[in-house]
């Protein structure tokens, strides 16, 4: 089957990337939200990305224009039946993400395929909650998803080889690496990323240094982008929580325990860029 219609559901920061690459691309998107709100805001945020990219010469207002015109918002997942591809991009829970995959499983043909952009969730436990394991696949794209090459294709227990080799096939088509990884806890990129940043976050608590020192030594002797506190506040504190509680609670191994002063924060509302305040203030 030919995918040309993929579904986004969840229009929030990594969804609307996601929505926002494959538009560029060709190809029809259905953004999905639970209310007209989000999926607008979402909407809103893709059209002001492209407007950026027409500003620093990357794009032209034709391929803005038309990128946009592939897009339709929607809060009905009925809509969801005629994608060939459904993406899922909500929020790291996996209550949630169960039901909302029984719901379009009942909605879509059998023949279309299913992936999650969970960052550490196990994709064979996801896939339980659909009639169709050999079609589901985890597609972790990184964000900002228009910038970052990488997308981590995971593999659950069931995953066929043809739906593997579609999805990475399809990687490729948006200009994407995609890597093979199996299915455990974190996967690769935040097994080793999260416990870093869960690190530096024990090494402010304790007093070791402080917090604009800690990023100047991992920039300067790492030669990082930017420091583990600093992207901490860039992926969100709440999801740096939820991710360390998946690894702590998968691999039962202590060296994944959440530094409390993570917990704290999160407990505290202070989630980093999104609520103005984390470890830096962003007012």
């Amino acid at each position: 089957m030919e995918i040309k219609n993929v579904a986004v559901a969840g229009a929030g920061t990594m969804g609307n990337g996601i929505a926002h690459v494959f538009a560029a691309k060709g190809f029809n998107i259905t953004l999905l939200d639970t209310t007209e709100d989000m999926v607008k805001r979402g909407v809103e945020t893709i059209r002001g990305n492209l407007a950026r990219q027409v500003k620093k010469g990357l794009i032209n207002e034709e391929e803005q224009n038309a990128t946009m015109s592939r897009i339709k918002a929607t809060t009905d997942t009925r809509t969801l039946s005629s994608s060939h591809l459904v993406i899922e991009a909500i929020f790291e829970d996996l209550q949630v993400k169960n039901r909302f995959w029984s719901d379009v499983d009942k909605v879509c043909p059998p023949e279309v395929i299913f992936a999650s952009n969970t960052s550490s969730l196990p994709i064979t436990q996801i896939a339980a909650a659909t009639s169709r394991k050999d079609k589901f696949i985890g597609m972790h794209f990184m964000n900002p998803v228009p910038l970052m090459k990488l997308v981590e294709v995971i593999r659950g227990m069931a995953t066929s080889d043809e739906t593997c080799h579609s999805i990475k096939d399809l990687c490729l088509t948006l200009d994407k690496t995609p890597v093979e990884v199996n299915d455990y806890p974190g996967f690769v990129a935040n097994r080793i990323l999260m416990p870093m940043i869960n690190e530096a976050i024990f090494t402010l608590m304790e007093g070791v240094s402080s917090r604009d020192e800690i990023d100047t030594v991992m920039k300067l002797g790492a030669n990082h982008p930017m420091g583990p506190l600093t992207l901490a506040d860039f992926i969100g504190l709440d999801v740096c929580l939820a991710i360390m509680e998946t690894l702590y609670t998968g691999y039962s191994d202590s060296k994944y325990r959440p530094c409390p002063l993570l917990r704290k924060m999160v407990q505290s509302g202070w989630l980093g860029r999104k609520t103005k305040k984390g470890f830096y203030d962003y007012e």
